[in-house]
């Protein structure tokens, strides 16, 4: 609960809000060393680093809740879960918005896309009619085991249906009760314009994706256009993925140039938080307290085993 008061806390600050996607726990570690107030975790970093294939609906709430639990446990930040399009009908919706929730989730994001779902930015989206979302989103809003958790309602309607189609759904989700909005990958700083200005201060947020469709401005000027939330979901793992193949090319053909540029293994244990673990082990490993069983003879603790 403290961590959804954290949310809503941060929202509720001047300025924007930047939140990195994390694909697992050690991204997530790293966001929080950064300095970063809050995190997100999206389906399309999870399952391309965990699972090794694309965000094109082939994993469900089982395979996806593992790799978002990993994650989350791996830090205290309140973090923006992204629930897809809640892996069913309304019955599902709730029964993945209390996964969530009792993992500790601060806000969560469901959107109206067809299953199988995608990449907001990929090619080839199709949305359920209004009113099946709108079911969806009224039983998450209402069923939510904690009204501190922020529902975000997210509308991929932009690229199959067109911007009005979008704008439309948006409002009808923020109508239902909807504690922020999400209009999915508009095509130009104009759209952003509209789109920011559409819905006076109700919470937006922005979704900058590299190779994607929406125009990359800085999270100031997105901010200035009406959007609180600048969500970097997957710059992170596009990054690393880079640095992997660099790093594997120099080894394969032998040059070995990179040797030495990555994080030295000191620093590597203590993101870790090694030294935590060595002071437990010393304190309380074998070998380093005695208690009353080791005391005890042999007997006594024979007696107890029969007793």
């Amino acid at each position: 609960m403290n961590a959804r008061r954290s949310m809503r806390g941060l929202l509720a600050k001047d300025g924007p809000l930047v939140l990195m996607g994390a694909h697992d726990a050690l991204s997530a570690r790293l966001i929080e060393r950064a300095g970063f107030d809050a995190y997100m975790i999206g389906g399309f970093p999870l399952v391309g680093a965990r699972y090794g294939v694309p965000d094109i609906g082939l994993k469900g709430l089982g395979e996806i809740a593992a790799g978002m639990r990993d994650i989350m446990s791996a830090v205290s930040l309140p973090v923006l879960v992204d629930i897809d399009d809640g892996y069913g009908d309304v019955k599902n919706v709730v029964h993945t918005v209390h996964v969530y929730e009792r993992m500790g989730a601060g806000a969560l994001m469901i959107e109206d896309q067809r299953w199988p779902k995608r990449c907001g930015h990929m090619a080839g989206k199709t949305v359920v009619p209004l009113e099946e979302m709108e079911a969806k989103l009224r039983a998450a809003l209402a069923e939510r085991l904690d009204p501190q958790t922020f529902i975000w309602a997210r509308t991929d309607a932009r690229s199959p249906l067109g911007l009005d189609e979008a704008l439309r759904r948006a409002e009808r989700y923020l109508a239902l009760g909807a504690d922020g909005i999400f209009i999915e990958a508009p095509r130009s700083v104009e759209e952003l314009e509209r789109i920011g200005k559409a819905f006076g201060n109700v919470p937006q947020i922005a979704n900058p994706l590299e190779g994607g469709v929406t125009p990359l401005l800085k999270p100031a000027d997105l901010y200035a256009l009406g959007f609180k939330v600048i969500g970097y979901g997957t710059n992170l793992l596009m990054r690393v993925a880079r640095t992997m193949e660099l790093a594997l090319a120099d080894i394969r053909d032998g040059k070995f140039a990179l040797m030495g540029t990555g994080i030295g293994l000191a620093e590597y244990l203590k993101l870790l938080g090694y030294e935590d673990w060595a002071r437990i082990d010393e304190r309380y490993g074998h070998g380093s307290v005695r208690t009353d069983r080791d005391d005890a003879r042999p007997g006594e603790l024979q007696g107890q085993r029969r007793a």
